[in-house]
Order: C-alpha cells, then sequence, then structure tokens
C-alpha cells in the first residue's frame, strides 16, 4: 500500500467518525448548554439536573438516527473490506 492510499484511508475514518458520531455530540453539547444556562439564570445546582435530561435526549438522538450511523458504518466498512480484497 502506498502512502497516498493510506492517508486516504485515514481520511475516509476521520470523516465516517465524525458522520457518525457528530450529531450526537453536537446535540449532547447543545443540550448541556441550555441545561448550564437554565442552572445559572435559576441558581439550581443540582448534578441530577444537568445528567438525567442530557442522557435521555442523547438516547433518543441515537434512536431516531441509528439507521444513518448505521448506513455510514457499513458504507465505510465495505470500502475498507474492497480494499482489502484489492491488496491481493
Amino acid at each position: 500500500m502506498e502512502f497516498g492510499t493510506g492517508i486516504e484511508h485515514l481520511q475516509l475514518a476521520y470523516l465516517s467518525i465524525l458522520k457518525t458520531a457528530g450529531p450526537i455530540l453536537a446535540v449532547a453539547l447543545a443540550v448541556g448548554l441550555l441545561i448550564g444556562i437554565l442552572q445559572a439564570a435559576t441558581s439550581i445546582n443540582e448534578a441530577t439536573l444537568s445528567f438525567v435530561p442530557k442522557l435521555v435526549i442523547v438516547f433518543i438522538t441515537m434512536a431516531l438516527i441509528s439507521s444513518y450511523m448505521l448506513t455510514t458504518l457499513t458504507d465505510y466498512f465495505l470500502f475498507v473490506f474492497d480494499s482489502i480484497r484489492s491488496i491481493r
């Protein structure tokens, strides 16, 4: 395998990671920021108030975009297996 091919594989791997985990992390960031602003405005310093809603919303987000995540990972692994097959 040449150097350029290895770089292409790494770029596709990082892109697949971003496409798979990015939406979940963005939702977790937005919910955390919203809850943090709400806690600062109301002076409520309860740890479970920030953890439980974020956990529930992240699980709901994962359930809603699971088919997209599965499709993205399937496409990437099909590319990887095709690349392995073409080496020989």
